[in-house]
């Protein structure tokens, strides 16, 4: 039987038990990453905590709704068992009536049947690091083996475990601009999540200084459950004209070269990031998502014109 738990009834000891079992258990469903991204979650268990389903809720205009939080790429049903696309289903129509509006990402084990037809899938991209570095790097395509190489002629140096406030700065003074609808509130709740994963010894920063010392790279690689994931980075003109990302992310494949690892890069259906990320060798998969709306008609019309906007 599935039962649907408010936040303060999840016993979090037993969901982390689980999430750590889980043949498909990742790092964005650990209870304190959920907290971080989401407090307040709320969840749907069976069996004592042998199948979870965190359902990461929010409230507008007051409508419940369940979101996708940043940072967390791909959540969903996770168990300790073998789990087929009834048991998806099951849990989807177990979601409370109350929340109208489901736009969530579920994980990669998480199949569909055919006639489900309130998904689509997205695209991930993932590199296995089981082979020697010398195998791996003849995976790279020639464009990215050449831009690693100038890199290494531009006197680009490589450091770690650097906190990751000037991370943050970077992407803020960069990339960041271009997001309007990120706000102080989600640069902390950023921080916050980074510093938390450096705490709990499942993080660390990757930075690249040029030869004039000025940072011009830097990423967050969290690890979990096997996986090395690219959460994520900051980009300077400078480090893009110089390959400071190729090498950043070239030295990170050498160093776990030969390991039951995978490189998780997180993504992306941006055919340009995802051509990137493919160039290291890295290969494509898929995970869903479900989108089901039950808003009123005319809430439904003017949520799409938002979208469109």
């Amino acid at each position: 039987m599935i039962k649907h738990l408010k936040y303060n009834e999840i016993d979090k000891v037993q969901w982390d038990a689980c999430i750590n079992r889980s043949f498909n258990g990742n790092i964005y469903a650990l209870s304190w990453y959920l907290d971080i991204v989401c407090y307040g979650w709320e969840a749907l268990i069976e069996d004592d905590y042998e199948t979870v389903f965190p359902l990461t809720n929010g409230k507008k205009g007051g409508i419940d709704y369940l979101f996708q939080p940043n940072f967390s790429q791909q959540l969903g049903i996770f168990s300790v068992k073998r789990m087929d696309a009834e048991t998806v289903v099951r849990f989807i129509n177990n979601i409370p009536g109350h929340y109208r509006l489901i736009e969530i990402n579920l994980n990669r084990h998480n199949k569909l049947p055919d006639n489900f037809d309130s998904y689509k899938n997205n695209i991930n991209t993932e590199l296995p690091l089981i082979q020697d570095y010398t195998g791996l790097w003849s995976a790279y395509s020639e464009n990215t083996r050449r831009n690693i190489k100038k890199a290494r002629n531009q006197g680009l140096q490589l450091t770690r475990h650097s906190g990751p406030e000037a991370l943050i700065r970077l992407f803020r003074e960069n990339r960041g601009r271009e997001i309007k609808q990120w706000s102080d509130r989600q640069y902390k709740m950023l921080s916050n999540l980074l510093h938390t994963c450096i705490h709990k010894q499942t993080g660390e920063v990757y930075s690249v200084h040029n030869a004039h010392n000025e940072l011009c790279a830097s990423a967050f690689f969290a690890r979990s459950h096997g996986r090395i994931i690219f959460l994520f980075s900051g980009l300077s003109k400078d480090g893009k004209e110089s390959g400071a990302m190729p090498f950043l992310i070239d030295a990170v494949i050498n160093q776990h070269a030969a390991s039951n690892l995978i490189l998780d890069f997180e993504g992306s259906n941006d055919e340009g990031l995802a051509r990137f990320y493919a160039s290291f060798g890295a290969e494509q998969v898929q995970y869903p998502a479900i989108r089901i709306n039950n808003l009123p008609f005319l809430i439904q019309w003017v949520h799409r014109i938002k979208r469109f906007l």
